[in-house]
């Protein structure tokens, strides 16, 4: 993991002869690395993406085989947690407070492609392979895709890919809605667009994101419409929140503060 001066963190899987599959050392290096961001006061915006020729091509079958235990290891869970080992290297992406964009290319499979699903937002070459592959291994996908995909894909749609564990391009899944939009070089516009974050008010796009993440499939538009005026009350006359009125009033660049 990096850290810039702009205060955009860059998370690389680094297996690449591996196509970045997933064994033990991979699962903890992402949960640790999730950990370490989260707590990162001035991480302003988050890069996910794979070294070498693969985002991740998912778990390394072969790796859990030979192991002993792994695979139960992978469905332990933390009482004072709601997702196991597994499931967190997707959904701890959610509870990074500043937003998370994944840079896909080559093989996106499997559990690569529900940890890609755990980030904010998606960039995706349009070559890049992208699969719900565990039907292949007569298995359910069971990394956080039922947190993930049911605000990006109606059901009908998501059940077709799981049922056939079917291949899409990075075009396709644009099309379908499974990642954000299409880059000759993802890795680039991902960084690209952390810059452009990094450089908005780390406040209200921690807001942002939180405000999404607790209403967007809620229920609840009593509470989503409450939540909306307790986060607003919190930016009002902030700091940062002045700073940015008083950039948009002088034309120039503001100069915002890290999170308390």
């Amino acid at each position: 993991m990096h850290v810039g001066d702009s205060g955009v963190a860059t998370v690389t899987m680094v297996r690449a002869d591996k196509h970045n599959a997933l064994d033990q050392a991979m699962f903890q290096g992402l949960v640790d690395a999730a950990e370490r961001v989260a707590d990162d006061k001035s991480v302003r915006a988050v890069v996910l993406h794979g070294g070498g020729k693969s985002f991740c091509s998912g778990l390394d079958v072969a790796s859990f085989m030979a192991g002993s235990g792994g695979s139960n290891r992978l469905l332990n869970r933390d009482e004072t947690r709601i997702a196991n080992f597994a499931q967190r290297v997707s959904y701890d992406w959610s509870l990074v407070p500043a937003p998370v964009i994944a840079a896909i290319h080559g093989n996106c499979f499997g559990g690569g492609l529900q940890i890609a699903l755990g980030a904010d937002i998606r960039i995706a070459a349009p070559d890049a392979k992208l699969s719900i592959m565990e039907i292949k291994w007569g298995l359910v996908p069971d990394m956080g895709i039922t947190h993930t995909l049911p605000k990006l894909l109606p059901i009908d749609v998501a059940k077709e890919l799981t049922f056939t564990g079917r291949i899409v391009s990075g075009s396709e899944a644009f099309e379908l809605g499974l990642v954000t939009r299409t880059d000759d070089d993802p890795l680039s516009a991902a960084l690209a667009l952390a810059d452009e974050i990094a450089n908005k008010s780390p406040d209200a796009i921690r807001a942002a994101k939180r405000l999404y993440n607790e209403t967007w499939t809620s229920n609840d538009p009593a509470a989503a419409l409450v939540l909306e005026s307790e986060l607003q009350t919190g930016l009002l006359g902030s700091p940062n929140q002045l700073a940015a009125v008083a950039a948009g009033m002088s034309g120039e660049k503001p100069v915002f503060t890290d999170p308390a």
